[in-house]
C-alpha cells in the first residue's frame, strides 16, 4: 500500500492508497474536509496486472483482426515481396504501437512500481496476436515453414501489426 495527498482546493485534501480486493489491485481515493473529516471515498480498479481475462480479451481481440487478413491475396504477396528488413520494422511498429497503448490506458504515473506488468502486457499482447496469426495462416496453407521459413515468417508478422493493434484495444474493454 502507498498514499499520496494532495490538495484539490483550500478546504478539502485527497489521499490515495492502492490496495487488493479480492485478489486484484484497486485505488481508494478519500478526500477530507480541512477538519479531517471524510467527505467521500471512490474505488476504482488500477489495472496494471495481467490477468487471465485480459490473456482472453488478447486472443478474441487479435481473432477479430487476424481471420479477415490470413485470408487476403493481397497479404501473402506483401509477405513474398517485402524485404526482411521492412517487415522487421513493421514488428517494432507494432511492438512501438502496443507500448505506447498500454502505457496510456493503463500505465501512465505508474510505470515506476509496475514496470514488469507493463512489460508483460505488451509481451503477451504482440505474442499471443503472433502465435494466433502463426496458427491460422498454418491451417490455411499459407505459411511454408519446412520450405521457406522466412516467407512464413514474414507473413506472420505482416498479419500481426493490425491483430496485435486489435489485441491491445479490446484489452483496454473493461
Amino acid at each position: 500500500m502507498f498514499g499520496k495527498s494532495k490538495n484539490n482546493n483550500k478546504n478539502h485534501t485527497s489521499k490515495s492508497e492502492v490496495v487488493r480486493v479480492n485478489g486484484k489491485l484497486n485505488e481508494v481515493t478519500t478526500i477530507h474536509d480541512s477538519k479531517g473529516n471524510i467527505l467521500h471515498k471512490v474505488m476504482s480498479p488500477l489495472m496494471v496486472e495481467f490477468h487471465s481475462k485480459d490473456l482472453a480479451q488478447v486472443v478474441v481481440g487479435s481473432t477479430i483482426l487476424a481471420i479477415p487478413l490470413v485470408y487476403t491475396q493481397e497479404t501473402w504477396d506483401l509477405g513474398m515481396n517485402l524485404p526482411f528488413l521492412n517487415v522487421i520494422g513493421i514488428m517494432l511498429l507494432s511492438i512501438f504501437f502496443i507500448s505506447i497503448f498500454v502505457y496510456y490506458n493503463y500505465y501512465h504515473d505508474r510505470l515506476k512500481k509496475h514496470k514488469e506488468h507493463f512489460f508483460r502486457r505488451v509481451f503477451f499482447t504482440y505474442f499471443l496476436a503472433f502465435f494466433l496469426v502463426a496458427v491460422l495462416l498454418s491451417l490455411i496453407g499459407k505459411t511454408p515453414w519446412t520450405t521457406d521459413i522466412l516467407l512464413a515468417i514474414k507473413r506472420v508478422i505482416i498479419v500481426s501489426f493490425p491483430a496485435s493493434m486489435s489485441a491491445a484495444i479490446t484489452d483496454s474493454l473493461k
